[in-house]
């Protein structure tokens, strides 16, 4: 399962979030470091096309994509050196796949502020410095332990090249930007390579990064928040409270009160920041379910994710493009139309794709 980090400061409403998206309780105080070991919930993706076929199939069940959301305690200057919760922090930051970053702009006497005044970019900047320090300690100790593995096996190119990239990495991490955004600037293979060397040496800052600003109402102007956009183009702005508030609603009462939730829009966009995409089953009309799957995987994985038989015993699939199934309005029309087409494992799973396995 893919998992999302909320991260940032002590007191900006992490854990707030955190309840809003997963409906969970979860202990909330005006305090510093109320959240210590993580809290962690299983949240569904809003789907419109799992939604479209539920009509034309109409079954008896249906289960959409997932993802985790994972509340992770609060960060301070000088983290990386072991202050506040900072080692505890950092490691559990290791474990999840995208870390969703959590900025205070909300004004609330009542409500300290670890820096004790509220200032978005500092904040974002603490942050980021943290991981940073974090991660040149991280590189720094893989490039100690493959030059010892060098020394033994002098002759092996992997190794050397494997060393290249790492120097490179901390070469990188020395100029303090975000190294996925670093990366991003060199050529397709070699972007490749060193996003699968920060994932194999464990650094922090490989990892997708979004920022939501935890707003209230009239917080912000119009051209501060288009500045703030325009430095932190993956962003979101959220008044968490009110969220949280909105949560708690049921969907009628929801209607009558005329508001609606921006976290499903958030939910999605760290889906797509992750580069999913989603494939669909059909199990006999009865059960419709989608399911998760990292952009570019082949049949194989995704056979693995529905069951670990169809992996190991895989023959081949029939597979039915979204786009055709609603054209063809049913499974048997699709087939009559010559539409479902038969693939094996080298096959690489489109978005949208609706698979029958056969074993």
């Amino acid at each position: 399962m893919f998992s999302v980090g909320i991260i940032g400061l002590p007191n900006i409403g992490k854990s707030t979030l955190f309840k809003a998206v997963t409906k969970i309780a979860v202990p909330i105080s005006i305090f510093p470091f109320t959240t210590i070991d993580p809290n962690k919930g299983i949240v569904e993706v809003k789907d419109k096309r799992l939604e479209k076929i539920k009509e034309i199939v109409k079954p008896q069940k249906t289960t959409p994509a997932i993802i985790e959301f994972v509340d992770i305690a609060g960060l301070v200057r000088e983290a990386h050196l072991g202050k506040g919760l900072g080692n505890k922090f950092l490691s559990h930051i290791s474990e999840v796949d995208l870390l969703l970053e959590v900025v205070r702009l909300f004004k609330n006497e009542k409500v300290s502020h670890v820096e004790n005044v509220i200032d978005a970019e500092r904040d974002i900047e603490i942050i980021k410095n943290e991981i940073a320090a974090w991660d040149e300690k991280i590189i720094s100790n893989f490039i100690e332990n493959l030059k010892k593995k060098i020394k033994s096996s002098p002759l092996d190119e992997e190794l050397k090249t494997e060393n290249e990239l790492a120097e490179q990495l901390k070469k990188f991490l020395g100029e303090k930007t975000w190294l996925l955004e670093r990366i991003k600037q060199l050529p397709g293979e070699t972007q490749v390579d060193m996003k699968n060397l920060g994932r194999k040496s464990a650094v922090l800052s490989v990892k997708p990064l979004i920022f939501l600003f935890n707003i209230s109402e009239r917080d912000l102007t119009k051209e501060e928040e288009a500045k703030l956009r325009t430095s932190f183009p993956y962003s979101f702005f959220i008044d968490l409270k009110k969220e949280e508030e909105i949560s708690e609603l049921s969907n009628k009462e929801k209607e009558e009160l005329e508001v609606s939730s921006y976290l499903d829009d958030l939910i999605l966009s760290c889906y797509n920041r992750l580069d999913l995409i989603t494939f669909y089953t059909i199990k006999g009309g009865r059960e419709i379910r989608a399911y998760e799957l990292k952009r570019g995987e082949e049949i194989i994985v995704a056979a693995g994710k529905v069951h670990s038989d169809f992996q190991k015993k895989f023959i081949r699939v029939e597979v039915l493009s979204f786009k055709d199934l609603i054209e063809s309005d049913s499974w048997q029309e699709a087939k009559k139309r010559g539409k479902i087409n038969v693939k094996g494992r080298d096959y690489i799973v489109n978005d949208g794709d609706i698979i029958e396995f056969k074993i």
